[in-house]
């Protein structure tokens, strides 16, 4: 589904459209996960993650349209999206760095769930990789490793990174991930910086944070906060971030997690600094249009979207 609005603030009652439904009986007709919207050398496209109603089986998938508006047009599969290993993948996002695509996503080094990593690979086009995957992010410290699966035929501890964005300030390059199970109230944001020149397939470029940068605030009442995307303010001058959040504690990742928005400012050393969550209800200055700060205000809702 897309909503189309003119402003974020109107999200609640924007126009809405169900873009695209998969057919019955197919390996990507259950367990639609995190749709991505590309607009890349003229033709929309849809990145999502889906399977046949097994976990196991998640794999990444890519919609295209030609049509100038997203909400018209036809959506058309073009099919499964993966490396030669053809792991289990899902959260997959583009994006161009010196006239190249690139690729990123959360994966399984092997055929079993326990641990997501983070993998980068170079593409050929908006559907096709080329490359080979390189796993530059894995759960090593003990706030990206919150997590059990609650099946009680094979309980078992997941650690988890997930949720990949690319966030550039300047000459500056980061990737910002989700950390934890996101069942969990320790789900947050950790995050990876760039410190190479133009081998982004080198592992060893990618610096992880030893803490994470965005996480649960009692005090605010917000948890587990993360799977997050951002953009810039509609005169350019700010930068925001798009998250999920709960307001209570144990609410784990199902319908009761709500889109939040807020504005975020940088380091002096040019990363990013994101505070702490917003309280739900608290009232915000609207991204800015123009130079002048604008009176409007829009609160941080609550409710389900």
């Amino acid at each position: 589904m897309l909503y189309k609005t003119q402003s974020l603030a109107a999200l609640k009652s924007a126009k809405r459209k169900v873009v695209w439904q998969p057919p019955d009986s197919t390996a990507y007709s259950k367990q639609i996960w995190a749709p991505e919207l590309h607009f890349i050398d003229g033709k929309w496209y849809f990145y999502f993650a889906a399977d046949d109603g097994k976990n196991e089986n998640h794999r990444m998938y890519v919609l295209e349209n030609a049509s100038p508006d997203p909400t018209e047009g036809e959506w058309k599969l073009i099919g499964k999206i993966s490396d030669k290993t053809d792991k289990w993948a899902i959260d997959g996002t583009v994006f161009k760095h010196k006239n190249e695509w690139y690729m990123l996503w959360s994966g399984w080094e092997g055929d079993k769930n326990g641990q997501q990593d983070i993998y980068i690979a170079k593409m050929k086009n908006p559907w096709t990789i080329e490359s080979d995957r390189v796993r530059i992010s894995s759960p090593v410290y003990e706030w990206e490793r919150h997590g059990t699966l609650n099946d009680p035929d094979n309980p078992q501890h997941v650690a988890v990174n997930e949720g990949p964005q690319l966030l550039r300030n300047g000459n500056k390059m980061f990737i910002v991930y989700s950390a934890s199970g996101c069942w969990t109230d320790r789900y947050g944001l950790g995050l990876l910086t760039f410190t190479g020149n133009d081998n982004l397939l080198d592992s060893s470029s990618w610096k992880k944070s030893t803490r994470p940068v965005f996480s649960t605030s009692k005090q605010n009442k917000v948890f587990a906060p993360g799977h997050n995307s951002f953009f810039k303010s509609p005169d350019g001058r700010e930068d925001w971030i798009l998250y999920h959040a709960n307001s209570e504690p144990g609410q784990g990742c199902g319908r009761l997690r709500a889109p939040r928005a807020q504005r975020f400012r940088w380091n002096r050393d040019g990363s990013p600094n994101f505070g702490e969550p917003v309280q739900a209800g608290k009232q915000l200055l609207v991204p800015s249009e123009r130079s002048a700060i604008k009176k409007n205000t829009v609160a941080v809702k609550n409710n389900k979207g």
